[in-house]
């Protein structure tokens, strides 16, 4: 019998979710949503008696079948991770292939981890409060009872009631998509959305608010609160139409009809969402140059990287972002070249490698696996890193070198998709059907044996430490630059004289840097002994370090800044810190400040910390060695 995923109480082994119906009403002054889900199910074989569905902190208050007649159910006592178990007894037992429905009435409370409420004035235009959700790993079932597992993947139908406007993760039906969304004063609006490919429970979302929409081009638009919306249009018009042309120049067609981004509020944990048809998206890419716009390309790449192809468990969620990551670097080269794509490979490695060395010292090195060997009752969200994405990136380049690169890789990658469209799969089953397609391929002579004797697959997988299982070729044509001015620098620090060694430096310095560029000269100082005081203020006089726009380079900047005892800069990372909730930014920071000093760290998190997500709130604790919040 199939391995059960280790994250979700349910029995999808036994009966699974093919779609699913919401019917919610938002209830902003108790700040809860609530309502009914319902289920139709299939048994996987015979002799099935109940479903029991995953739950967390929702109060229960009736279940009914098809024919509306009341079922029994119950609620065990609730696990620490998982929730509670929901027991649904079926009206009579189903043989394999026999469908039935499932009508569960319940409510959210104010303990849901996959919402963040925000009052008004934690809004760009400061008018209305916000409601988001961000449900991957394992906080769908906090939002509605379900099967919460990558394994199970359906379609859904939703109707939404509330004064202000609601997006959803699905194609809009009423009121009609062509309309503009206004907010109702005086009565509440019913909308209703509908999703027509299965998606596993994570990539359902809900956003709503005082938002304005714009589209950029046939099948792309772009989502804000009205204040933020140029800023938004302007950043991602170029690109977004563009990323997905070329991507389906390299894969099979696009399968969801428009794809939208939403700008989201500063408290939005991570840097993009890739909720099927709408993905959410942090302020902090809001730069002004164009110069972010490769999440876009990321997140894009979930189409079918995650959202279409996917992981059947969160052990093997590096075949979602890994796959993601090498497209997104794939549509940076369409424009870049071979030195853009080298040049992000670049930057992911650096990210690759403070993951690892964290793990090593905290002892945590089975997160440093591709595939993570999780027990039951894990919380997914512990293992969250780079390293899905960047180990798992550099093995599929590793393996585009290996069989002869692009022009006999692309045609696999191709099929690879069109193989498990619709599928959730493990590791292995990426792995037989790799060696299957080159099996067959003419050049099979040459190419499986490489494939099966020259790739360390135990290595890739399951080993663990600070390298990789070959060492990484990029092109550091962009790179070089990079890295001669942090040497300049690291050179200056070690002259006998402070006055000489700073002559040579000037702010025409950055002038022909791309962003990126910059963000590579401060990660290669950051590997350097920590720079004196004065050299930190004449580098950030010259450079403007401390004030810019560009929140990837404020990051940097600030991880090279509080890299000794932060005295001069501590006091701005403090105050930039707590109007970041991305992770990437927020946790690093945090860390940085805690280290240098503790007091202001926890007396700045806990002053703020209601601005943070749920998610990102509970690691920001753990990072802060503080109690976990009363729930």
């Amino acid at each position: 019998m199939a391995r059960a995923d280790p994250a979700t109480q349910s029995n999808y082994l036994s009966i699974r979710t093919t779609s699913l119906h919401l019917e919610w009403d938002i209830d902003w002054t108790a700040r809860t949503i609530c309502g009914h889900v319902e289920h139709v199910l299939e048994a996987q074989h015979d002799d099935v008696q109940e479903a029991i569905f995953d739950s967390s902190y929702l109060v229960i208050t009736g279940a009914t079948g098809s024919d509306g007649v009341s079922l029994p159910y119950k609620l065990d006592d609730r696990h620490p991770v998982m929730g509670n178990a929901l027991h649904v007894h079926l009206p009579t037992p189903l043989k394999k292939g026999q469908s039935t429905s499932v009508r569960i009435e319940y409510a959210s409370t104010d303990k849901c981890t996959a919402l963040g409420w925000l009052e008004a004035n934690q809004t760009a235009s400061g008018n209305h409060p916000f409601l988001y959700s961000q449900c991957q790993a394992i906080h769908m079932r906090s939002l509605a009872p379900c099967m919460d597992t990558p394994a199970v993947k359906a379609t859904y139908t939703s109707t939404v009631t509330s004064y202000l406007p609601v997006l959803m993760s699905a194609l809009r039906v009423s009121p009609p998509s062509e309309e503009v969304l206004a907010i109702s004063h005086d009565k509440e609006v019913t909308y209703k959305y509908r999703q027509p490919v299965a998606i596993p429970s994570y990539l359902i979302a809900i956003a709503a608010g005082e938002v304005a929409y714009k589209r950029v081009g046939k099948r792309t638009g772009v989502w804000a609160d009205p204040k933020t919306l140029p800023k938004a249009v302007y950043e991602f018009e170029e690109d977004m139409e563009k990323f997905l042309t070329v991507a389906e120049t390299i894969l099979p067609p696009y399968a969801w009809g428009d794809y939208d981004v939403l700008v989201l509020p500063p408290s939005f944990p991570f840097g993009g969402m890739e909720n099927a048809n709408l993905t959410f998206l942090t302020p902090t890419l809001l730069a002004g140059d164009r110069s972010l716009v490769d999440v876009i390309a990321h997140e894009l790449s979930h189409s079918w990287a995650g959202n279409n192809v996917g992981c059947k468990d969160w052990g093997s969620f590096f075949l979602n972002e890994s796959w993601t990551t090498y497209l997104e670097r794939l549509l940076v080269r369409h424009d870049q070249g071979e030195p853009g794509r080298g040049f992000s490979y670049i930057l992911g490695y650096k990210a690759l490698q403070d993951s690892l060395a964290a793990y090593e010292k905290s002892g945590e090195t089975r997160y440093q696996r591709l595939v993570v060997p999780y027990a039951f009752g894990e919380d997914p969200d512990d293992g969250f890193s780079t390293v899905p994405y960047d180990k798992g990136a550099n093995l599929l380049l590793h393996l585009e070198g290996l069989v002869g690169g692009l022009d006999v890789f692309l045609p696999y990658v191709k099929e690879y998709f069109i193989t498990f469209a619709g599928k959730s799969i493990g590791a292995f089953d990426w792995q037989a059907h790799l060696f299957e397609y080159f099996g067959k391929h003419k050049d099979a002579a040459t190419i499986l044996p490489k494939l099966k004797n020259e790739v360390d697959w135990d290595a890739w997988f399951n080993g663990e430490g600070l390298t990789l299982p070959v060492k990484p070729k990029y092109d550091t044509t962009l790179a070089d630059a990079a890295y001669a001015l942090a040497e300049r620098w690291e050179g200056a620090r070690k002259s006998s004289s402070a006055t000489d060694g700073l002559k040579q430096f000037k702010a025409s310095d950055l002038d022909k840097f791309s962003s990126s560029q910059t963000v590579v000269f401060l990660e290669t100082l950051e590997q350097y002994d920590a720079l004196p005081a004065e050299y930190l203020q004449r580098m950030n006089e010259l450079y403007s370090l401390d004030t810019t726009e560009n929140a990837e380079i404020r990051l940097r900047w600030y991880n090279v800044a509080l890299k000794g005892d932060g005295r001069d800069f501590k006091a701005s990372a403090a105050k930039w810190v707590v109007t970041v909730g991305r992770m990437k930014m927020c946790r690093p920071i945090t860390k940085a400040l805690f280290k240098c000093d503790p007091d202001l760290a926890v007396k700045t998190f806990l002053a703020a910390e209601s601005f943070y997500h749920p998610i990102a709130r509970n690691q920001l604790r753990k990072d802060l060695k503080l109690p976990a919040a009363t729930q």
